[in-house]
């Protein structure tokens, strides 16, 4: 039947005279065409029924649905419909197998070639009508983005968040009214976008010339780079010990991790970029300490990293319910910190507890086994090399517990 497909077709940035063949004849077969009002108004001599989309979607696909096998159907959308556009929302809704999809090119592609970059290293993204804060991960992980923005995320407001970030000056391209008599490229850099305006038809890109700073490393950050508090150098799990703690908390994307007792934050830090769609909580009451992990977080751009001033269990009924749980210091309230942890933590999850001493690791084992736990331990025992002269010896560190208890029958997921 010739109402069995529904086209979804793309319009190029030149607008009507970038379709082919294929599309035309689809589009003029078409006894109801749907699309935005600017793609409309480009065929007005269409004898179609017209619906134009606004923020009327849901409507739109009932309208298909009703229609499917009984009229000609197309939708216009900008560029390749399948790229952040209209092509997966209907897709979902209604099912591939009532679409055939005719691309076109799409201004993201249109943008590179304009500036006279490659497109095939750059990770490409949206903020149309999407948290703006979801691209900052990706900036600083990444030496060429390109963004779709929309009026409400202008290149000046990614501009704004990216600087209040961290994020460092970087070469930036607005690529306005792509394929239009109105079309500019604007050069410059990240910074500058801050005090200028744009059209709202745009490709936003930032490349930065060297890969300094992107992709940092997941977690074994030397102990000297991290800040701490004056005359409390030791406040800080070392990095042997570290790599075995995070190793035991069996981190995911999105885990939410609670750090008590964080000391300097180093373990909130690496967590932090383990669990990078997560979040972090440092639980510390030391005024000097929780400077030094805010100082840390700003070092390594920790965005997820929130610091709480609290000696626990204070504080911690106001987090969200963990799914890791880090003790690295209890101020003597183990049984206590244990007993709220063990009772919120999520289903999967781990708690990993740093002991220095055998009453700290015995009051540990015997909290978590009181709330149903079990409890693996493992003794870390570093020595690293220092030079005497022209020999090298190992000089130990102090050996520390790790205890990492978990719900019977429940690995970390």
């Amino acid at each position: 039947m010739p109402g069995d497909k529904v086209h979804i077709i793309g319009v190029g940035p030149g607008g009507a005279s970038t379709l082919g063949a294929e599309a035309l004849r689809a589009l003029k077969a078409a006894e109801m065409v749907f699309g935005g009002s600017r793609l409309l108004e480009m065929f007005p001599h269409l004898p179609a029924e017209k619906m134009a989309i606004t923020n009327n979607i849901d409507q739109v696909t009932a309208c298909i649905r009703a229609n499917l096998g009984r009229k000609r159907m197309a939708v216009l959308a900008s560029g390749d419909p399948g790229f952040f556009g209209i092509g997966r929302y209907l897709t979902d809704k209604l099912g591939k197998d009532n679409f055939e999809i005719i691309p076109n090119i799409s201004a993201m592609q249109l943008a590179f070639a304009r500036i006279g970059e490659s497109w095939d290293d750059a990770v490409l993204a949206s903020v149309h009508s999407r948290p703006i804060d979801d691209i900052v991960k990706l900036v600083r992980q990444h030496r060429k983005i390109a963004l779709f923005t929309d009026n409400k995320h202008t290149p000046g407001e990614i501009a704004r968040l990216l600087e209040d970030r961290g994020i460092v000056n970087c070469q930036a391209y607005v690529c306005q009214d792509l394929g239009t008599e109105r079309e500019t490229i604007a050069a410059t850099d990240l910074y500058d976008l801050k005090e200028r305006d744009f059209s709202p038809l745009n490709v936003t890109i930032l490349v930065r010339q060297h890969d300094t700073g992107a992709r940092p490393r997941l977690f074994g950050i030397p102990d000297d780079r991290f800040h701490h508090p004056e005359g409390h150098s030791g406040l800080m799990t070392k990095l042997e010990v570290r790599a075995v703690s995070l190793a035991s908390l069996c981190l995911r994307e999105d885990s939410v991790v609670w750090d008590i007792g964080a000391g300097s934050g180093a373990i909130s830090v690496e967590a932090s970029r383990l669990a990078s769609d997560g979040a972090v909580y440092a639980v510390e009451k030391d005024e000097g300490a929780v400077a030094a992990i805010r100082e840390n977080a700003r070092e390594f751009a920790c965005d997820n990293l929130a610091v709480v001033r609290a000696m626990a269990p204070e504080g911690l009924d106001k987090l969200p319910d963990p799914g890791a749980v880090f003790i690295g210091g209890s101020g003597g309230r183990m049984t206590t910190i244990l007993d709220i942890a063990c009772r919120r933590l999520k289903n999967g999850g781990c708690i990993v507890v740093n002991a220095a001493t055998l009453e700290t690791m015995q009051a540990a084992i015997s909290a978590l086994k009181a709330n149903g736990f079990d409890a693996d331990i493992a003794l870390v025992s570093v020595a690293r090399s220092r030079d005497i002269l022209d020999l090298t010896r190992l000089e130990a560190l102090n050996p520390v517990f790790v205890i990492t208890g978990r719900r019977p029958g429940h690995d970390c997921e």
